[in-house]
């Protein structure tokens, strides 16, 4: 290997390395609290409902913007919204740190959630784009970005322990702030540039007023079911109005001279599978890292670093097969083989979840269950992420990360409003009934791993009847620009 290519190689990796660290602290920023909300509400005196919304906050605004971004990204240059991105994330990230009220904490967490969206919409546009001769680096490339997804909610809440037990919760938001100047000066020289035809060439105002109205909209209803209800007018109304926005931004795309969101792109099967599975496994896995905190606190009276530390294993398995066997595993059989097999084994851990005992021995009751689910999420998510990318022409590849990205924001808070809401229900009733208080809680957390298993069990279903079979175990080509080839067998 000459001198000017290793050079090249290592710069790209340079590159690659600043998009993984940002795609990682903005999939860590979404759990993050978690622990760290006890101390918060102690320090700014929130009472329950408005201390929810240092979480949903961010995710309203994640979710909003991350179609928009997407789009974006391909008009005017997905490097130029990146550092952006990076830009409001940070600042915004300082701004959570030194809140000394709730309004002012609750508003920089949105703030936050819109940089986060900026910058994780064109990630895997950018990664295509700098390996795009090379699928075999690709596929090592896709499976870091598939380890950030797959583990980035533990390790949030890792973090989020070690953070609020030896300093104080402050610095859980502080922590992003030397990580995003870095970013900024690294990403500033190291990711090559892009132009795309600019807003000059029509940018859809209309359809970008609806769907992110829309998606702000739907997201704020998820997130609030668990203290309105799914039944309630205020759920039923504000979910209406956001599925009625949403029609209507695919009433114009199907009419407008430069649509926004080309509805042509979901004729990849590819792309449309693997964003339904997506949603689905992201449903029932990021909820299940949050309710097994909850259980490991209130059941098990595991300290917040105890807690944090009971993941570690889950982060680490992760780690391993997303980073060092996902790639080899895709090219030998395909993603659509790993990708169905691993969420088998995904099923395999959340059953095995739904017979956690109230009085829990970590080795023999919840540690199979983290080994299995940070394995198979791990081999999952590169798998997943590659499909996803399925578009027909480059110029689409940074729509197709918004829409992996919306994708796994849909599922995060579908699935996190609803099988909290069906845990605590449930528990409820089981009080109810004369069960102790520890029996109650984890009924409802059984309750919630059995139809988190159901989810990915038809997220598997669907892998094996809408992503086309592959043909031999070639993995997929990227064109020219970066983007995969839909005709190329997966």
């Amino acid at each position: 290997m000459s001198e000017s290519v290793l050079s090249t190689s290592r710069a790209r990796w340079f590159a690659f390395a600043v998009l993984c660290s940002m795609q990682l602290m903005i999939v860590i920023d979404i759990s993050i609290v978690t622990v760290a909300l006890r101390s918060i509400q102690s320090d700014l005196g929130f009472d329950t409902a408005r201390l929810a919304w240092v979480t949903n906050a961010y995710t309203v605004g994640f979710g909003g913007f991350l179609l928009l971004s997407g789009r974006l990204g391909d008009l005017i240059g997905r490097k130029r919204l990146f550092v952006s991105g990076v830009v409001v994330f940070t600042v915004a990230s300082a701004l959570c740190g030194l809140a000394t009220g709730q309004t002012m904490l609750i508003a920089m967490r949105f703030l936050q959630g819109a940089g986060a969206a900026m910058a994780y919409a064109v990630v895997m546009g950018i990664v295509f784009m700098i390996f795009r001769d090379d699928p075999r680096q690709l596929g090592k490339a896709m499976g870091a970005i598939g380890f950030a997804a797959a583990a980035g909610a533990t390790v949030g809440i890792l973090i989020s322990g070690l953070i609020t037990s030896g300093i104080s919760w402050h610095w859980v938001f502080y922590v992003n702030v030397p990580i995003g100047v870095a970013a900024i000066a690294l990403a500033v020289r190291l990711i090559p540039a892009d132009s795309g035809p600019g807003l000059g060439e029509g940018v859809d105002l209309p359809g970008a007023a609806l769907v992110t109205s829309g998606m702000m909209l739907g997201v704020y209803t998820i997130a609030t079911v668990e203290e309105n209800g799914w039944g309630s007018a205020h759920t039923l109304g504000f979910g209406g109005a956001a599925l009625l926005l949403l029609a209507g931004f695919l009433g114009r795309q199907a009419t407008a001279k430069v649509p926004l969101l080309p509805l042509s792109i979901f004729r990849s099967r590819n792309l449309s599978g693997a964003n339904m599975i997506h949603l689905l496994l992201v449903a029932a896995t990021v909820p299940f890292n949050i309710l097994i905190a909850l259980y490991l606190q209130q059941v098990a009276d595991y300290s917040p670093l105890r807690t944090s530390l009971a993941f570690v294993p889950l982060a680490v398995v992760a780690a391993v097969a997303s980073l060092g066997l996902s790639s080899r595993l895709n090219d030998l059989f395909g993603p659509r083989r790993v990708l169905i097999g691993s969420l088998t084994g995904v099923v395999v851990g959340l059953v095995l979840a739904a017979r956690i005992p109230a009085d829990l021995t970590y080795a023999v009751d919840l540690l199979p269950v983290l080994l299995i689910i940070g394995a198979s999420g791990g081999l999952a998510m590169p798998a997943v992420m590659m499909l996803s990318m399925a578009v027909a022409s480059p110029k689409d590849a940074g729509l197709a990360s918004g829409l992996s990205g919306t994708s796994g924001m849909v599922g995060d808070s579908l699935g996190i409003a609803s099988l909290t809401a069906v845990a605590a229900a449930h528990a409820t009733n089981a009080a109810a009934d004369g069960n102790s208080p520890d029996a109650a809680l984890t009924s409802g957390f059984r309750l919630a791993f059995g139809i988190g298993a159901g989810l990915v069990a038809l997220a598997a279903v669907v892998g094996l009847f809408v992503l086309p079979a592959m043909q031999g175990g070639r993995q997929q080509q990227p064109s020219e620009d970066g983007a995969p080839a839909e005709g190329v067998p997966l």
